[in-house]
């Protein structure tokens, strides 16, 4: 993929858009790209996470542990989506993990990174804060809708 792909890429992750092509070339250009083979963990549930992923190109499971002690299949991502997004933001913990469907390609977006970026483009803060805001809000919302299954 060139840097060209990879702005196009990190423009359609939710938490992006909106940002200048400046803004997307810094993070495309500080972050790394890896190649995960199918069947490879990209992280495991528990691990710390210090960095954020997108995927590029292929798809993966995101396994979780049960009581029970099972892990189960919660989801599958492909294209476009980000993993671990809080990590840009602050110290914190894998929630799942990241397994390869197929063999798959992954952009990696360090805090360090981010954090640079918003150093250097200040406005990209507020426009983060605001989406964060919306996704907490939605999140607190879908809770209270789900109060009278636990009582």
């Amino acid at each position: 993929m060139a840097l060209t792909d990879d702005i196009q890429l990190l423009a359609q992750v939710p938490l992006f858009q909106g940002f200048t092509d400046d803004q997307l070339r810094l993070i495309a250009f500080g972050a790394e790209k890896r190649k995960i083979a199918e069947g490879q963990a990209l992280f495991r549930e528990h691990s710390p996470a210090e960095c954020a992923f997108v995927i590029a190109r292929g798809s993966f499971d995101l396994w979780s542990g049960e009581r029970d002690g099972k892990a189960t299949i919660k989801a599958t991502t492909g294209n476009g989506t980000m993993l671990s997004e809080l990590a840009l933001f602050t110290l914190c913990e894998r929630k799942f993990t990241a397994i390869a469907k197929e063999d798959s390609e992954v952009i990696r977006i360090t805090r360090i990174l981010f954090h640079r970026m918003v150093e250097e483009f200040p406005d990209v803060a507020d426009v983060v804060f605001s989406r964060i805001k919306g996704n907490i809000a939605a999140l607190a919302s879908g809770a209270v809708a789900m109060q009278g299954r636990f009582i």
